[in-house]
């Protein structure tokens, strides 16, 4: 049969490697795919880095819009990132009647309804698994390796970066500002760490598997998220003395009165399989009410393992190219005219457990008073313990029992204006998720 011919957008960290894992194993993957793949053309910003590398016989432009046009090229696999050229190439492609790989989550949780539509009315599809936790197929398990349970809940350590700083926090007691620029050095971090230590990279992913779990749009404007550029590395050391450990959690979760979607930094209790998750590795953890949890594991970024799920996506989209539009596995898991409109609930209506910590004067009643105000708001605790700060203050940290965030908000707006707390009033979610 004739060579898939691919177009590929961008040979960056994540090009090259698709790059090099089609040179170095494409007699394996034509086994599988039963054709071979052969990339015809890239469209780079710079013409002689790329040409040095894809050798004389690949086109090489500037011009993206172009390779989506071009006639002769059957799916184009984007790597340029972003969401504006992004987009308009992604919709140019589909338009003309080509296949779709990417790894742009971004775009998808935000852009991600049109994109699909487009794909499903010109009968061409959209893979994505590069999109989500680098390496790990955890699009597919969802799509199609769980079909047969109403999925519950997803939590998941999708963020690499925040997982490496959060790790050497813990293991070498040093503070926020210090790890990153390690993280930086090292590769882990970019420049502007942004999307990454402030949630909204893991928030993209999120938005993606929480589509693909309950059916439901793409939602990434109606997320929570909270980073971790604020966390204290006493609360880490606090939550170690308990028997937690500090991870930033995504979770998505099904409750009677809408879903639950939500990036924070949460304790994990340390015995639990995702708080053992460590360095730049990610991790999902599924429950469906059929299969129970499963764990997904791995490496979430880099150059071959997001290569390997980019690559992936260009097999099967070789093998079900032939096959009917109707008869290929839907884009976001289910049938387009079956999502359903489920409301995501606002954070305020999330219920959980949470750690506190006061910074107080450290006298006779306090602790009394701010039992008061916390049993007032129908808030629990469930233990406690206090730590001396300086010579007459004291951090005094609750642990509570499920409660409503919204009321747990209101207590805190009241402790706060109580004259005997100081700065440092911290709140953090507790997740027992096993």
């Amino acid at each position: 049969m004739k060579p898939i011919r691919i177009g590929l957008l961008g040979l960056g960290v994540v090009g090259g490697g698709v790059w090099t894992v089609l040179m170095q194993n494409g007699s394996e993957i034509a086994r599988r795919a039963g054709r071979s793949l052969e990339v015809v053309a890239v469209a780079v910003r710079d013409v002689a880095k790329a040409r040095a590398l894809v050798g004389p016989d690949v086109h090489v432009t500037t011009d993206g819009l172009a390779l989506a046009r071009d006639p002769d090229i059957d799916i184009i696999v984007e790597l340029i990132g972003g969401d504006t050229l992004a987009r308009q190439c992604i919709l140019e492609a589909i338009a003309h009647g080509k296949h779709v790989v990417t790894a742009n989550k971004a775009l998808l949780a935000v852009h991600g309804d049109e994109i699909f539509a487009a794909a499903q009315a010109r009968g061409v599809m959209v893979a994505f698994e590069a999109a989500v936790a680098g390496g790990i197929p955890i699009i597919k398990a969802i799509r199609e390796g769980l079909t047969a349970n109403r999925i519950q809940w997803v939590a998941g350590i999708i963020n690499g970066t925040t997982n490496f700083i959060l790790s050497e926090m813990r293991a070498r007691g040093l503070p926020f500002d210090q790890v990153l620029a390690e993280a930086q050095r090292l590769g882990y971090a970019e420049a502007d760490p942004t999307f990454d230590i402030e949630g909204v990279d893991a928030a993209h992913k999120l938005t993606l598997l929480a589509s693909l779990a309950f059916g439901i749009p793409v939602q990434f404007d109606k997320a929570y998220v909270e980073g971790i550029s604020r966390l204290a590395s006493e609360d880490i050391v606090h939550a170690q003395r308990l028997g937690y450990r500090i991870k930033l959690l995504g979770i998505t979760r099904r409750r009677p009165d809408g879903i639950e979607l939500r990036v924070h930094p949460a304790l994990v209790p340390d015995h639990c399989l995702l708080a053992n998750v460590e360095g730049a590795m990610n991790a999902v953890l599924v429950r469906g009410d059929a299969v129970g949890p499963s764990l997904y594991y791995g490496q979430g970024a880099g150059a071959l393992p997001t290569a390997s799920a980019v690559v992936a996506d260009l097999v099967d989209v070789t093998r079900l190219q032939m096959a009917d539009p109707e008869h290929r596995v839907p884009h976001l898991a289910f049938q387009p005219d079956a999502m359903a409109d489920i409301p995501v609930l606002p954070m305020a209506e999330v219920r959980t457990s949470f750690y506190l910590r006061l910074r107080v004067d450290d006298r006779p009643g306090v602790l009394a008073d701010l039992a008061r105000v916390l049993s007032q708001a129908g808030i629990s605790v469930g233990s406690m313990f206090q730590q001396p700060h300086g010579e007459h203050q004291a951090d005094i940290i609750f642990l509570t029992h499920e409660a409503r965030e919204g009321d747990v908000d209101e207590a805190l707006d009241v402790i706060r204006g109580m004259p005997f707390v100081h700065s440092g009033v911290t709140r953090l979610r507790v997740e027992n998720i096993n």
